[in-house]
């Protein structure tokens, strides 16, 4: 029985990968329209050239780590999307106290703590790289 909740846990932690993977590589392809997603626009194409690298590597990254945790149930990539998502997360709620707080800051942060929960969850559930 506990296999069965390792795997489900794995696929929760997959199909967050699976998720910022395609975030990042939407942001690769079409940065502008992805950035309109973000409420961000770009400032010429020095502007595209930063959406593009900065938001896909944020969001490949992550999700590549995710993937290889999910995949060999191990937790320590996790340890990369956890950090990248918390400083997300606690930029969003520096943001809200420093900027206010409309209506439209909330559905992100809702998203990253789900995923950060989700990861977590992860951690609690893989092994080491050593099967322990």
């Amino acid at each position: 029985m506990r296999n069965v909740g390792r795997n489900v846990v794995r696929g929760l932690v997959g199909l967050t990968a699976v998720f910022n993977i395609v975030l990042g590589i939407a942001f690769l392809v079409d940065p502008a329209q992805m950035g309109l997603a973000f409420f961000i626009t770009a400032f010429g194409t020095q502007g595209l050239a930063t959406m593009r690298a900065d938001f896909t590597a944020f969001f490949l990254t992550g999700g590549i780590f995710a993937l290889v945790a999910a995949w060999r149930a191990w937790r320590t990539p996790l340890l990369v999307p956890l950090c990248l998502l918390s400083i997300a997360i606690t930029g969003r709620a520096i943001s809200l106290v420093a900027d206010g707080a409309p209506g439209k800051a909330f559905p992100p942060m809702v998203i990253e703590a789900v995923m950060i929960a989700v990861i977590a969850l992860g951690w609690l559930s893989f092994s080491r790289e050593n099967g322990r």
